[in-house]
């Protein structure tokens, strides 16, 4: 009898042994990979049910199955402003212009970027007719000029001078939102642009979203795509020092519901159509793993320090409120927000009583928003709680509710105690739409002002497909929303 002779195995073949052994009782949980007995060439017969879409192109029915991230470069820290110049110098600038409003032209925000440039020989434009919540009216002046950058509401305004400098020709409805606009999609790379943020609250420092009023509909829209995304944001704490305290609330109330709204957003998973190319895909996807974490973390940092910031000289409060206004940015500018600022944006639009909130230094009546879309908050997560209870009393846990032992169906209703409590709290807000000056006979016209806001609404939980159904579900939130 022959001796049987063992050879032990080579460090390459332990190493393939082991693997076969953990693809066999141990398969791993990625949808690509978690069949230890797929054949790609040959799937007898078995359904295939990769991560990829199989069909193209999609039907118009087939769910959202990719998410895509998009945002600015951002460089945070106090005093960073003063490097604006040489990053124009190495963008290859030799003249710009500085886009801003007239009360920031007057502040040291404004030396600091004269001084930035001129030390690097960068010439500059100044347009300093820029307004306080833009309307169509007044950007049909700006859009005459070329830009470069702005801070706080301006910078929405240059984003759209940015875009109809390079698109002289197109209407400018052509890249509006649908159904107010054309909806049409961007196709050429835009110039160069520098975003300096001087309040705590939009994070459009971050977002390739412009938002104005179209006076003609008495409503709020915008244009949203990843090619109106600045090239850079400057978020510098310095340049928020000289907010008034109103202005400190308001604009943290934004970076709130912006918070809430992109964490509570229906999943991309569930968002339809499926876009037949990616450059259809919207900027406004829906919550997904990556925006969440932004989203999560600005809603805790705004409830932790918007009141300070807000009530006292607290430099450190309103430095971390600049930060989460940029971290809200990056989550909304990618999952999107919803039902607070749908419904925000006829409450802002309509102003029936002229109303002007303390505190605004404006030369006409506004309703700041931050105000608009927190004044439906309370109503709006108590309707949208059943949708998904868990994150809804996770956010309400940010607030310093004790969850433990609270009912699934109850989480709205915990939400929305929530809020109303830290609105309360916050000091100087109306609480509901009457002390904004509307009343009953105004709800037929807040809902039509809402519902062409699909870019939002379908981002919407809990809220109905049909537009009729639309109609009484709106309804009866501006109707809880008039006081709490």
């Amino acid at each position: 009898m022959v001796p049987s002779i063992r050879i032990a195995p080579t460090a390459a073949k332990r190493a393939v042994n082991l693997l076969r052994a953990l693809q066999f009782t141990h398969p791993p949980d990625c949808p690509c990979h978690s069949n230890s007995t797929s054949n790609l060439n040959g799937l007898s017969g078995t359904k295939r049910s990769f991560a990829t879409p199989t069909t193209y192109p999609p039907s118009s029915e087939e769910k959202e199955y990719a998410f895509e991230m998009a945002a600015s470069s951002i460089r945070f820290g106090e005093g960073c402003t003063k490097e604006v110049g040489m990053d124009l110098k190495n963008l290859g600038a030799k003249k710009v212009m500085v886009v801003t409003d007239q009360n920031i032209s007057r502040l040291d925000i404004m030396s600091r970027v004269v001084e930035a440039l001129s030390k690097e020989a960068v010439d500059y434009v100044l347009y300093d007719r820029t307004t306080v919540e833009p309307k169509d009216s007044s950007l049909a002046h700006s859009l005459l000029l070329p830009p470069l950058f702005g801070g706080g509401s301006v910078i929405d305004t240059a984003k759209l001078m940015n875009l109809y400098t390079c698109y002289p020709r197109a209407p400018f409805l052509d890249f509006v939102n649908a159904p107010l606009g054309a909806g049409r999609p961007i196709t050429k790379r835009l110039r160069p642009l520098i975003a300096i943020p001087t309040t705590a609250g939009t994070g459009s420092e971050t977002t390739g979203v412009a938002i104005f009023d179209l006076a003609s509909k008495k409503t709020k829209t915008g244009i949203a795509h990843r090619a109106l995304k600045p090239t850079l944001g400057l978020v510098d704490p310095l340049n928020t020092r000289s907010m008034p305290a109103a202005v400190h609330a308001s604009s943290g109330l934004d970076v709130l519901c912006h918070a809430l709204e992109s964490w509570t957003a229906l999943p991309y998973t569930q968002r339809t159509p499926r876009p037949t190319n990616p450059i259809d895909r919207p900027a406004y996807q829906g919550s997904n793993p990556i925006s969440d974490i932004f989203s999560l973390r600005a809603l805790q940092d705004t409830i932790r320090y918007l009141p300070r910031a807000a009530t006292q000289d607290d430099p450190h409060a309103q430095s971390k409120m600049l930060l989460s206004a940029t971290l809200a940015g990056i989550g909304f500018g990618n999952a999107g927000v919803h039902l607070c600022h749908g419904m925000s944006y006829p409450v802002s639009g309509l102003n029936p009583a002229a109303y002007s909130h303390p505190g605004y230094d404006v030369p006409a009546p506004l309703i700041p928003h931050g105000v608009s879309v927190a004044v439906t908050a309370p109503a709006v997560f108590r309707f949208t709680g059943p949708s998904d209870p868990e994150r809804h009393l996770r956010a309400a846990e940010a607030f310093g509710v004790d969850i433990t032992g609270v009912k699934r169906e109850s989480a709205g209703e915990v939400l929305s105690e929530a809020l109303k409590e830290f609105l309360v709290k916050l000091g100087g807000q109306p609480r509901g739409l009457k002390e904004l000056g509307f009343t009953g006979e105004h709800v037929p016209a807040l809902v039509e002002g809402t519902l062409p806001q699909k870019r939002v609404l379908m981002l919407a939980p809990n809220l109905a497909g049909e537009v009729q159904d639309q109609t009484e579900q709106l309804a009866r939130l501006f109707e809880d929303a008039m006081s709490y």
